[in-house]
């Protein structure tokens, strides 16, 4: 059976209810966000038995997130419980326009996450006897840069991560530039890692700052080692680079946006979920285009995939098929559908902003 195990921090997350100041909001609408947990929770929706592993307080907050997962199909018996550290909070403050129409401030996070529970992760952890099964039988392990800035103990757990043994088992990299996490640190660790890695995810707008560069060749001769490097490109497209030298590019969906958080995770689960099941490069970059495009959609950090016929056609469906197909929410239309629309339930998200990370 395939398994896959996720790893790094999620936070609570609380944002003002309305477009006001965070210090004139009359209440805070209360989720959780983590990039790694967004991917697991995307995977397990998709039929993938997964885990999550990491380390929360021993806090309501704590206790929230370990819910929230277990509640969307995530295993998250291997979590590490902290008695003597809270679990990570953050706070994200939206931008609000001043009376006169003038920008009175910009969208913000505000962090509270330092020496948190999963600040705390290291190389021990992978030992614990929850753990090491799962890494063990795991098909897949992902991780993702914003672990990496966390602390010198989450770098040399990664570290661990990448050393062991692979066997048959693949690991998956998620860049997740996160500017603040790298102001004071040394991102050289980022490239090692990812050259560590048999799948390198990255946006075009992260790998600027991330590795100096943008342009795949020069990407490839970075990371010479991954068997594939995934560069997103926005609305534009989603482009493999194969360890052979070979390209695969699939065009965007085309999507009436609703709320960009998450997108990026949900993209990556549908493109490892393809990547799993045994589907080729196209059909598994076009896998992660629907699963970006049905979170694009929703209000919250992830949308559920159409029905499995519906997805069937749609991945299977023609170049000219593929360019005609758009998403709004709640709805598929596409020449490849039978009436050319399919509805599906967009009330249905998870409602954390991970990508806020």
């Amino acid at each position: 059976m395939l398994s896959v195990v996720c790893i790094g921090e999620t936070m609570v997350m609380l944002t003002p209810t309305g477009q006001v100041p965070l210090s004139q909001a009359p209440e805070l609408f209360y989720g959780v966000g983590g990039a790694e947990s967004n991917v697991a929770m995307g995977l397990a929706a998709m039929g993938v038995d997964t885990h999550w592993v990491s380390r929360v307080g021993r806090d309501g907050f704590g206790t929230r997130i370990l819910n929230d997962l277990h509640d969307h199909g995530v295993g998250v018996g291997a979590v590490e419980i902290d008695a003597d550290r809270n679990t990570g909070l953050y706070v994200k403050v939206p931008a609000v326009a001043s009376a006169d129409g003038f920008e009175a401030s910009d969208a913000s996070v505000i962090y509270y996450r330092k020496g948190s529970a999963a600040s705390a992760m290291g190389p021990s952890l992978l030992e614990l006897p929850a753990v090491a099964p799962l890494l063990d039988q795991a098909s897949l392990i992902h991780l993702s840069g914003i672990t990496a800035a966390l602390s010198p103990e989450c770098r040399a757990m990664l570290a661990a991560v990448m050393a062991a043994p692979r066997n048959s088992r693949l690991i998956s990299f998620d860049v997740n530039w996160r500017e603040p996490l790298w102001s004071h640190a040394d991102k050289g660790v980022l490239r090692t890692l990812a050259n560590q890695a048999d799948v390198v995810l990255v946006g075009t707008d992260e790998a600027l700052p991330a590795f100096g560069t943008n342009n795949e060749a020069e990407l490839r001769a970075l990371l010479p080692d991954p068997a594939v490097i995934v560069l997103k490109n926005a609305d534009i497209s989603a482009i493999a680079l194969l360890h052979d030298g070979s390209r695969v590019e699939v065009p965007s969906l085309n999507v009436s946006v609703l709320e960009p958080v998450g997108a990026g995770d949900a993209f990556a689960a549908g493109y490892l979920s393809g990547m799993l099941f045994g589907l080729d490069q196209r059909s598994s970059l076009r896998r992660g285009h629907v699963s970006a495009a049905c979170t694009l959609t929703v209000p919250g950090d992830r949308g559920p995939l159409p029905e499995p016929d519906v997805l069937s056609k749609i991945l299977g469906c023609t170049e000219e098929e593929w360019a005609a197909t758009q998403v709004t929410p709640g709805w598929f239309h596409s020449p490849a559908l039978a009436g050319n629309a399919h509805t599906y339930d967009s009330s249905i998200s998870v409602a954390s902003t991970g990508g806020a990370r």
